[in-house]
């Protein structure tokens, strides 16, 4: 073992931490809009994948760059469809257990949706982030700098559109309480679909994020959005800043579990972590107990 070595694993695993914190991020943003937990953001990871993958790329031979674009807008298109038809009626029912197993209904309908469109054969995206970059004797793979460098971005731009635009700030006001918002004159309905619309935007840029990591196929975020869910809990769920130290901290650990335990295992550390953090600090890292 070399200090090579670990480096890479700190690496991959940063590259793997900033996808799960989005995915915990995307976890958070939801559930302080509209109480939900949403357990079809996974599928909406794929669906991004998908329409920028299987769709703009090679069914339509765009650029990668006019597909990216075309990604956005059309999970952000979707989402307000996604807001409107399904969110609002969910946050509205009687019981939450029937508005999360209405997620779970709205995941498996986004399953069959990709299945029926674009087939079930897993498939990949040829040449998009691949390659290596050498720094001295460390090699670090295109796709992770990639994924660091833009998830550093998303994270940055989302801190500073909630804490210093004016549609930031009234989405947070709604996401805090929402009687008062009303009586501040501001629209929630329309501030949760925006809330969730930009949620279908983070989840399409986690789906283009991790092609050069897995084949594209129906389950390919599966695993992902159990360990962003975790990741929130560690942190601190509802609480951004703990969605991110959690994902850092579960992809980190993970990778250099690989170092004293078989590879095949390392996906246990996320719900190790997760059961210790629920037994010892329910709150997690940087939450703070209600």
């Amino acid at each position: 073992m070399t200090a090579e070595i670990i480096v890479q694993l700190i690496v991959s695993g940063l590259a793997l931490g900033f996808i799960y914190a989005l995915v915990s991020i995307e976890y958070t943003i939801i559930f302080n809009a509209t109480g939900l937990l949403n357990f079809s953001h996974d599928k909406l990871i794929m669906l991004g994948a998908y329409v920028f993958a299987g769709q703009f790329v090679l069914r339509m031979g765009a650029p990668p760059a006019i597909a990216i674009i075309a990604t956005v807008a059309t999970m952000f298109l979707f989402g307000v469809l996604v807001a409107t038809g399904i969110f609002n009626p969910l946050r509205n029912m009687a019981s939450p257990v029937f508005a999360v197993i209405g997620t779970v209904i709205l995941g498996r309908i986004l399953t069959e949706l990709a299945r029926v469109i674009w087939g079930a054969t897993p498939f990949t995206v040829p040449g998009f982030l691949k390659g290596i970059v050498k720094i001295g004797s460390i090699v670090i793979p295109r796709a992770n700098i990639a994924i660091i460098l833009v998830s550093a971005v998303i994270v940055t731009a989302l801190q500073i559109f909630f804490k210093t635009t004016k549609m930031g700030k009234a989405m947070r006001c709604v996401q805090q309480n929402k009687t008062a918002a009303t009586l501040m004159g501001i629209n929630v309905t329309a501030n949760i679909n925006l809330t969730i619309a930009l949620s279908a935007v983070i989840c399409s840029a986690i789906g283009i994020l991790v092609i050069p990591l897995f084949t594209i196929d129906l389950t390919i975020a599966n695993m992902i959005g159990l360990k962003g869910f975790a990741a929130g809990v560690i942190g601190g769920f509802g609480y951004l800043p703990g969605a991110i130290a959690g994902g850092i901290l579960i992809g980190i650990l993970e990778n250099l579990s690989t170092l004293v335990i078989p590879t095949l295992y390392k996906d246990c550390v996320a719900f190790v972590l997760l059961i210790v953090f629920l037994l010892v600090k329910p709150s997690g890292l940087l939450g703070h107990r209600q």
